[in-house]
């Protein structure tokens, strides 16, 4: 039996990876420590709430004294806890520097001192962008090249990471994610905004032309990643996640919901573009699959139907979020 800190666990991929730890290893304990800000959200793990090997604490991961406490009865730290919205970050930097790096840094210190397994949730955004006209994919070796505030500090949580294990001897791991999608995902992110837009009867907006690629892996494949990494992976190593398919286009993924939904391709609108907007993100997995033997398992197409179909069956879930969710893009003209 392990007991695992999960920092963040009331958020997206947070929330997904406790209930399927849940699932998999009914015998281990997760303590959830989640500040709660506009990402988290507690009602994600309201199935759960009530296990006897599952308990949420409510607090910040720069609470040096709290995080001392929880991490002295833990075996493990998985670190999801960040601020990670590109929007956001543009807004408001400082927050992204105060959770994304100083939380980090508390959070290893913690792990330090006990020698714990610390494993860092991070994202392929910290490697910068691709052309659109390679088939270049970003992989364990590729350059750092952050161009926003919230891929800068997930780069610098990354650096600090990998030094604790160089300069203390800490057993860490890193995984590098691409984009999720699915269940219990904030409204203010790409996918999910489009699905709940449509459901309001509201057009999808576009930055830009449209043509920005990302690479997107279902949730569940994600924390099926991680939990490889936590059994089989090696103490140093960074693995790189990405989804079953290829990466497509916003402006794809948009016509493919409309699609769905059976509304008429005029539905999209084409809004101004952020600053330091990314062309393209594409990731090889390859060094997953070779060592570790992992792979993802669902396709884009018939995942987006299952998030499509799991929107509109949770509208009282989403829509306190959409309505926060609005006065964001009202900042940013969005």
């Amino acid at each position: 039996m392990s007991t695992l800190l999960v920092t963040g666990g009331a958020g997206f991929i947070g929330s997904n990876f406790i209930r399927y730890w849940l699932q998999r290893h009914p015998d281990d304990m997760i303590v959830n420590l989640d500040l709660v800000t506009y990402a988290g959200n507690p009602e994600n793990l309201a199935d759960v709430a009530s296990q006897p090997n599952y308990h949420f604490v409510r607090g910040d991961i720069n609470n040096a004294e709290l995080v001392n406490e929880l991490a002295a009865e833990a075996d493990i730290i998985v670190h999801f806890a960040a601020e990670t919205h590109v929007d956001r970050s543009i807004l408001g930097p400082k927050a992204f520097v105060e959770t994304n790096v100083t939380g980090t840094f508390t959070l290893l210190e913690a792990a330090r001192h006990r020698k714990l397994h610390f494993h860092h949730i991070s994202t392929d955004e910290v490697f910068g962008a691709l052309p659109l006209d390679t088939g270049e994919k970003f992989n364990e070796t590729t350059l750092y090249r952050p161009s926003s505030p919230y891929s800068a500090s997930k780069a610098a949580a990354d650096h600090l990471v990998r030094a604790y294990h160089s300069t203390f001897g800490l057993p860490v791991t890193i995984t590098n994610c691409s984009n999720n999608y699915g269940p219990y995902q904030h409204p203010e992110k790409f996918i999910s905004r489009m699905i709940t837009n449509l459901i309001d009867g509201q057009p999808i907006k576009l930055y830009g032309d449209g043509l920005y690629v990302r690479d997107w892996l279902y949730v569940l494949d994600h924390c099926r990643a991680i939990e490889r990494v936590l059994e089989k992976g090696k103490a140093g190593e960074t693995y790189v996640v990405g989804g079953m398919d290829e990466a497509v286009s916003n402006l794809k993924i948009s016509q493919e919901l409309l699609q769905l939904f059976e509304i008429p391709e005029n539905n999209i609108e084409f809004v101004k573009d952020r600053p330091g907007h990314d062309r393209r993100y594409a990731v090889d997995w390859g060094k997953l699959k070779r060592e570790l033997g992992w792979q993802p398992e669902h396709s884009f197409a018939d995942w987006l139907k299952e998030t499509v179909s799991w929107y509109r069956l949770n509208e009282s879930w989403w829509r306190p979020l959409k309505a926060e969710a609005e006065k964001l893009y009202a900042k940013t003209g969005q």
